[in-house]
Order: structure tokens, then sequence, then C-alpha cells
């Protein structure tokens, strides 16, 4: 089949997602302060459920991550603890999608590390791992967890092979070496039963998720492959990369015919690499640059044009990485259908961009919102291993809308009030988190009872003077 070109202009059609529009954060919603790492490995660097964020950190003598809770917003201390059990930097990060106080990390040095994160964020800095993984030759790159069973985990090293790991049994159950080279992404199929492979051999590879025999493979030299992603069960397979022009570039794919691409389009000149990310909610796909604040998004058809462009987000600020939330922690009141979190590097900022529907919700919107994923595992690891697939086990958002307020956003942890008094202007339930935080609400107070001080001083003067004048009438009159 040849490939075609598909077309990013825009074409009036009917479509609910053609107004999607981004919206960054306010600075009251943003993370500052986060010492964000400068490694050069081309990871998102950040996990995010809606219980925490999680966020790779510049480090020395080892590598450590932040976890922050999900509501913890402004500025971070800078003695914020950290998880900082590995012995090298850490390269992914990856929250269990079951279990919400579950993180797995690997590193440079060579091993995967499974942490347990308490309720309410860490007090002290955790060292000690729930499970320690050693298996690879060479640093670890990436780590998946599978899609609908609990307790199985995939890591692929700069070794070339992909270990699989039984977290019940806390051992190696399967070794995959098909690769000749780095491992540069993974991705599962719905159920869980397939693994599409990049690899820096310039190959793409569509595997048998529990045997690692490759099912299909593709000799891309002219559309260098960089990520791959699974579109849903559309039985398509969607890969970024750099055309033999060195432009930016995207290809789709049968998952069942790798032999040529359905479809290639050029995105731009640009040198940074593209990550993709598909949300099979809405069939919608964000294309989104590294060291650019570029975010484009296209809804996705079974048929020509496959790829259809809807808008761009843009920022002049460069993105680091990009993490996800998953969709149980999307606004439904605000129609919002997905959630970037930005890593701003030379900001030191994590600032989270939402993709809105706009619309009045005056009632749950059953149309932009399916049934999902939801946090119950359809399998046991055992199950899985034996040779059972089952899609994920579904749940329906309608129970999280809140009906929107009118008056606008009210941000119920920094929430500010302006009470009766004149200046006085003091932010609820917001305790200061850093010595310099304390001062300035320390100095403010002073000043402020000052400023009081004074008023009461010259209210007692007036007093005084009126009791005085109402004296000197009273001696007239007599």
């Amino acid at each position: 089949m040849p490939a075609v070109k598909m077309s990013w202009r825009p074409t009036y059609r009917s479509s609910k997602f053609r107004n999607v529009y981004g919206k960054a954060s306010s600075r009251e919603e943003c993370y500052e302060g986060v010492p964000i790492t400068r490694n050069v490995h081309d990871n998102h660097f950040c996990a995010i459920n809606p219980k925490f964020l999680a966020v790779v950190t510049e480090s020395s003598g080892g590598g450590s991550f932040l976890v922050i809770p999900i509501y913890k917003t402004g500025r971070v201390d800078p003695h914020h603890p950290k998880v900082c059990g590995h012995q090298g930097s850490v390269l992914d990060i990856k929250w269990n999608p079951f279990r919400d106080n579950i993180i797995a990390s690997c590193s440079e040095d060579c091993t995967v590390r499974i942490w347990e994160i308490p309720d309410g964020g860490l007090r002290r800095n955790m060292t000690e791992a729930l499970l320690v993984f050693a298996g690879h030759s060479r640093k670890v790159g990436l780590i998946e967890w599978h899609p609908t069973c609990s307790g199985i985990l995939f890591s692929a090293g700069y070794d070339g092979k992909i270990l699989l790991w039984n977290l019940e049994e806390g051992k190696v159950v399967r070794m995959f070496d098909s690769h000749s080279d780095v491992i540069l992404c993974m991705s599962f199929n719905t159920d869980g039963s397939l693994l599409a492979t990049s690899c820096k051999d310039k190959k793409l590879r569509i595997m048998d998720a529990r045997s690692g025999r490759v099912l299909q493979e593709a000799d891309c030299k002219r559309h260098r492959v960089g990520r791959v992603v699974f579109l849903g069960n559309m039985k398509r397979v969607l890969t970024t990369g750099v055309s033999q022009w060195n432009t930016r570039q995207v290809a789709l794919w049968d998952q069942e015919d790798l032999s040529v691409p359905i479809s290639e389009e050029e995105i731009d000149g640009l040198s940074g690499l593209l990550f993709p990310f598909y949300d099979a909610d809405t069939h919608m796909l964000y294309l989104a640059g590294k060291a650019n604040g570029n975010i484009r998004y296209y809804e996705v058809s079974p048929e020509k044009p496959y790829l259809q462009y809807l808008m761009e987000f843009s920022s002049p600020a460069p993105q680091k990485g990009l993490g996800v939330m998953p969709k149980r922690g999307m606004d439904v009141g605000e129609c919002e259908v997905f959630r970037f979190y930005k890593l701003v590097t030379m900001k030191g900022l994590v600032e989270p961009i939402s993709m809105i529907v706009p619309r009045r919700a005056e009632k749950f919107q059953d149309d932009i919102y399916p049934m999902t994923a939801g946090t119950e595992p359809a399998l046991t690891a055992e199950e899985w291993l034996s040779g059972i697939n089952r899609g994920p086990i579904l749940i329906s958002l309608k129970e999280n809308y809140k009906r929107p307020n009118p008056a606008g956003p009210k941000y119920a942890k920094r929430e500010r009030r302006v009470l009766a008094m004149k200046g006085l202007d003091l932010l609820e339930n917001v305790s200061p988190k850093t010595d310099n935080e304390f001062l300035r609400m320390f100095y403010r107070q002073q000043d402020e009872l000052k400023r009081l001080q004074k008023e009461l001083s010259d209210k007692d003067e007036r007093i005084r003077q009126l009791e005085l004048e109402l004296h000197n009438l009273k001696n007239v009159v007599h």
C-alpha cells in the first residue's frame, strides 16, 4: 500500500473537539522552585496521578526525585524530602495505574526500584525501596506498567534487553533479546497483549508481550523512528521521528502489516524530539516538541485523512518533558479532556496545561466523557502469564462532576479573602512553607499591627478633643 500524505490543514466539519483549546494554569496552580534534572536522556522525567506529582531532580552523588501532593501548589521548599535510594541518575519514573501510592523508577545504576509513598507525601528522605530489581548489565532507560494486569512491570536497558518483572513473586519471569541496540520507546495496546518498540537500530517492532516473539518488524530507513504509540482499538500504530530530509515527521502504520506506512506527514524543520500522546476516549492525538513550547493536536479517524489537524497550543517557554494526568483526575465540570504537566527547566517550574472543550457544563457531558479505565486491575499477574487477555475495567466519570461556579474558578487551597479592615489581605489556610515565607509573613503582620496601633492612637486623640469641646459647650450653657 503506497504511503499517502495526511493533511494538517483544518477543514470545516462536524466534530465536538474542533474548538478544543489549551489553557495554561495561573501562578497559584503551578509548582515553583523545583530543581528539575538537566539530564539529556530523552524522557519525560515526571509522572502524575490524582494524588501525587513526581519529578526527577538534579542531584549529586546518586539519583533522586521529588514527590509532591498534587494539591500543594506554589513554591516548593528547597529542603523538601526526596526519594533518593538510587546510586546513579534516575532516568524514568512511572506510577502504578492501580495503586496511587506505588511508583517505579529506573536508573543509571542498572536497577529498577519500587517505592511506596505514604498518604500526604514524604516527611523525610526515603532511601529504602519496597523492591529492588537488578537484571540489566547496563543502565535502565525505560519502564512501563502493564495496562490491565496488577503486578507486572517491563524495563528496557541500554543492553538491548527487555525484562518482564513479576512484582507478586519479586523476580524476573521473561527476558526479550530481539533488539540489537538501545530501545527508545515501549507502548502497549489496550489489553496489554502486544508491545510496540522503537530502537536505535532504526527498526519498529510489534511483539507478543508475554513471549517476546516479534510478530511484525519494519526497517525504518526513510523514517527514523523515535517514539511509538498504539492508537487504542483501531489496530493502528503511530510513530514520530525524522525524515530523510531531517524534518520532524509522523507516520501511521497497520499493526498487522508494517511493510509500508499507511500515511506520512512532515511536521516542521525543528530538531527536538516529538512526543506523541494519544487519548483513546476522545480519539485525540497530541504532539509535543521537546525544547520548544508547542503542542499540536489532531483528531484520529480510521479512514482518510486519518489525522485531522485541530489547533496548536503555543508557549514561549520550552518544555523539558511532559507528564499526563489520568482521566479520573480531570476537572469534569470545566469540560477538561486532557491535562499536561510541563517541565520548564530554566524557571524550575511545573506548569499544568488543560485542554478544554468550550461549552457550558450545566450537567455531566457524557458525549465527551465515555467510560474510561479505572483503578481496578482486570487480571492478576498469574492469570495474565497463563495466557488470559482482558481489556481494562471501565468506570464512569459522572461522580466526579461538580457544577462550575458561575462567578469564576475557585482555588480551594489558596483562596484569597479581603477582610473588612483596610489593608489587611491574608491567605486563608496557607501556612508558610519556607523560612523566607515565614519571615515575610511575620514582617507583614508587624507592619499591619503598627498601622492599626497608630490608627487607634489617632482615634483616641480625636475622642479626647471631642470630649474637651463637649465640656466647653456645657460650661457656656451654664
